[in-house]
C-alpha cells in the first residue's frame, strides 16, 4: 500500500483530478497482486453504489439546487440580518447566521460559499471589512452548512460506517451552533479591534422581526421536517431525499413562486454535474478501500494509536488533528470515504460512540475546504472576490483557531453531540 499511497500523492500534485487519482492509485495495488482476479476493480465500483441510503446523496443535492433557485436566500438573508444586524461586524455577522440558516437547504460547505461570496462579498468590502478578513468569513462560516441536516457527508459516513444517518442529522444541530457562536466571538473581537460597525443602528421591530421569520419559514422547517419524518418511521434515509425533492417544489412553485419551468431545467442541470462528481468518487474509492482492507490497514493504525496511548478522547484529538492536516492536501468527500473504514473500528473498540466521533471527524475533514493549498472553498471565494491566498489565510487565523477549539471541545463533551440524538432515536 506503500506504493499505492506515494502514486496518489504524486498524481493529487501533478494536478490530477482526486477521483482519477484515487482509481488509478487504487488499480496499482492489483498490479502489485497478480494472483488477484483482474475483474475485481469493476466489480467493486458496481457493487459500491449498490446501497440505497446513497440514494439520498443525489436527491438532497437535487433538492437543494431548487431550494437555491426558489428565492429562499433572499428571504433567509433578511432573517439572518434580523438575527445579528446589531452585533459588531456588520455583514460579516450576518453571514455566519445565513450559513447557519442555508445548512438544511444547500448542504455543500463549497455552495454556500460561492453563493455567499457573491450575494454578500462585494458589499462586505464596499462596507470597510478588509478583503482577506471578508473572505475568511465567508469560507469559514460555510463550515455550518454541512453539519446541519441534510449533510452529504454525514449520508457518506453513516453509509460507510454503517451508522444512523437518523442520528447523525439530528448530532449535527447543536455543534452547528456552537461553530457558528464561536466563530460569532472571532468576529465580533475583531471587529472591535479594527471598529468595524454593526449592520443595523436599532432594534428591528416586531412587525419586522415577524414578517422576516415568515419569509424563512418554509427554509427552516426544511430539516425539522426531515428529522420527524426519519424518527417516526413515515421515510427510510434514502425515501426522505425523494421526500426533499418534493418539498422544494411545492415550496418553490407553489409557496414562494419564483420556481419557474426554466429554473426547474436550470437545477436539474447544476445537479446532474455534482451527482456525477459525488457518485463516481464514492465508485472508485472502493478500488483504493479494498487494498486497506487486505492489507489489515484498520488494524495496523488502531495498533499504533493504542501503542501512543488507549485514552479514548486522547485517540479521537489525534484523529481530529491529522483529519485536519490531511485536509490541506485532499478534499473532504475523499477523507470521509477514504478514512472512515480506517478510523471508525479503532473507536468503536475503545468503547467511543459512531455518532459522536462521526462529527468530530466530520468537522475536522471538513476544515480543509478553507485552508491551503488546495481548500476548494478557499480558492472559490477567493476567485470570486479577487483577494489573494496569502492575505485570506493570513487573516483567517482567528476563526481557524475558534473552529479548533469548539472541535476539541467537542471532543470531551460527548454529552453535547449526543443530547438530540439520544432524546429523538434511543
Amino acid at each position: 500500500m506503500l506504493i499505492v499511497a506515494i502514486a496518489f500523492v504524486i498524481l493529487l500534485v501533478l494536478g490530477m483530478p482526486v477521483a482519477f487519482a484515487i482509481g488509478i492509485s487504487g488499480l496499482l495495488f492489483f498490479f502489485q497482486h497478480p494472483e488477484l482476479p483482474r475483474t475485481i476493480p469493476l466489480q467493486l465500483t458496481i457493487s459500491q453504489t449498490q446501497n440505497f441510503a446513497l440514494l439520498a446523496v443525489p436527491m438532497f443535492i437535487i433538492a437543494g439546487n431548487l431550494m437555491n433557485r426558489s428565492g429562499i436566500t433572499e428571504r433567509l438573508l433578511e432573517l439572518a440580518s434580523i438575527l445579528t444586524g446589531r452585533l459588531r461586524g456588520g455583514l460579516a455577522q450576518v453571514s455566519i447566521a445565513l450559513s447557519a440558516l442555508m445548512g438544511g437547504v444547500s448542504g455543500s460547505a463549497i455552495a454556500d460559499a460561492a453563493m455567499q461570496s457573491r450575494v454578500l462579498g462585494g458589499e462586505m468590502i464596499r462596507r470597510g471589512l478588509s478583503p482577506g478578513f471578508a473572505a475568511g468569513v465567508l469560507c469559514y462560516g460555510s463550515l455550518l452548512t454541512p453539519i446541519i441536516p441534510p449533510g452529504i457527508g454525514m449520508i457518506l459516513y453513516g453509509t460507510i460506517g454503517q451508522v444512523s444517518i437518523g442520528q447523525m442529522f439530528a448530532a449535527g444541530i447543536i455543534p452547528a451552533l456552537m461553530l457558528g457562536a464561536g466563530l460569532s466571538i472571532a468576529v465580533s473581537l475583531t471587529a472591535r479591534r479594527r471598529g468595524y460597525p454593526p449592520e443595523r443602528d436599532r432594534r428591528p421591530t416586531l412587525a419586522e422581526a415577524g414578517l422576516a421569520f415568515r419569509g424563512g419559514f418554509w427554509a427552516l422547517l426544511f430539516p425539522v421536517i426531515l428529522l420527524v419524518g426519519l424518527r417516526s418511521g413515515v421515510f427510510t434515509p434514502s425515501e426522505i431525499g425523494a421526500a426533499a425533492v418534493v418539498y422544494a417544489l411545492f415550496v418553490g412553485a407553489v409557496i414562494y413562486r419564483r420556481l419557474t419551468g426554466r429554473g426547474f431545467v436550470e437545477a436539474l442541470e447544476v445537479s446532474l454535474g455534482d451527482i456525477g462528481a459525488v457518485i463516481f468518487l464514492v465508485a472508485v474509492s472502493a478500488i483504493f478501500g479494498y487494498g486497506i482492507v487486505l492489507e489489515r490497514i484498520p488494524t495496523l493504525v488502531s495498533g499504533a494509536m493504542l501503542g501512543l496511548t488507549d485514552n479514548l478522547q486522547a485517540v479521537m484529538v489525534l484523529i481530529a488533528t491529522f483529519t485536519i492536516l490531511a485536509g490541506f492536501v485532499v478534499d473532504a468527500t475523499v477523507l470521509i470515504i477514504m478514512l472512515t473504514p480506517i478510523f471508525l473500528p479503532l473507536i468503536r473498540s475503545l468503547g467511543g460512540d459512531p455518532v459522536h466521533f462521526g462529527i468530530v471527524f466530520i468537522i475536522a475533514a471538513t476544515i480543509g475546504n478553507f485552508t491551503p493549498p488546495i481548500g476548494a472553498a478557499m480558492y472559490t471565494v477567493c476567485s470570486i472576490l479577487k483577494v489573494k491566498v496569502g492575505a485570506y489565510t493570513r487573516e483567517s487565523l482567528p476563526l481557524l483557531l475558534s473552529v479548533f477549539l469548539v472541535t476539541l471541545l467537542l471532543v470531551f463533551l460527548p454529552g453535547v453531540v449526543l443530547f438530540l440524538p439520544t432524546l429523538m432515536f434511543r
